[in-house]
């Protein structure tokens, strides 16, 4: 599977995803902001966590104008896998692939440790690894997490099974504790716990290692 890892000005998680896709099997390039095109046949787009720009504005607000965003839509259109964690959520749904917008923390402070999350369904991609309510643990660190989303539209998710993770606890503010969530079609996730940084027993935990795994497998086989 071919995965591309976008890079903006801030970005400070690429890398570290760079290393768990590549731990999973994947061929990784690293594509730049001002980029207006993808490598040929691309099968998975990351958009990693950071402070793209410098947060100014709205966190990805600049970001999601960035001439490799209008390739990242394309290839979403055409049922392209997303992946978008931390900042790159924040683009996601900056870019309108995802409903809703990340707000301050409700604390109005930087949250940064490992959470407890649960899974809350296994039917993606991205969380066919697991069963839905397993409990994980994934790191954050985020200023601005606090996922607010219209009522009508957190009912349509909810009915169409989309929430991907919640915190098990509250932890910023975010509308039914969520944490993560899925396109119409399933094939672009969006969340702002680090995976990427539960991939290696060095970091304190493997919860991660599942995603990715299950992920590649998935979008090979298609």
């Amino acid at each position: 599977m071919r995965a591309a890892v976008v890079v903006f000005p801030g970005s400070n998680c690429d890398r570290d995803m760079a290393v768990a896709l590549r731990a999973a099997g994947a061929d990784v390039t690293m594509v730049w902001h001002k980029d207006a095109s993808l490598p040929g046949a691309v099968d998975l787009i990351a958009v990693p966590g950071g402070f793209s720009f410098g947060d100014y504005l709205r966190c990805g607000a600049i970001a999601a104008q960035s001439p490799i965003c209008r390739a990242i839509v394309a290839h979403a259109d055409r049922g392209g896998y997303v992946l978008g964690v931390c900042n790159g959520f924040q683009v996601l749904t900056e870019t309108g692939l995802l409903p809703g917008a990340l707000m301050r923390n409700s604390g109005l402070k930087f949250i940064c440790k490992t959470v407890d999350l649960q899974v809350e369904t296994s039917d993606s991609a991205f969380t066919a690894g697991y069963q839905a309510g397993q409990a994980v643990r994934f790191p954050v660190a985020h200023h601005d997490g606090n996922y607010t989303v219209a009522p009508e539209v957190l009912t349509q998710m909810q009915d169409e099974d989309r929430i991907a993770f919640r915190y098990a606890s509250p932890l910023n503010g975010s509308v039914a504790d969520i944490a993560g969530v899925l396109s119409a079609n399933r094939r672009v996730l969006g969340m702002m716990p680090h995976p990427e940084r539960a991939v290696d027993q060095g970091h304190g935990g493997t919860d991660g290692q599942a995603l990715f795994r299950e992920l590649l497998g998935q979008v090979a086989a298609v």
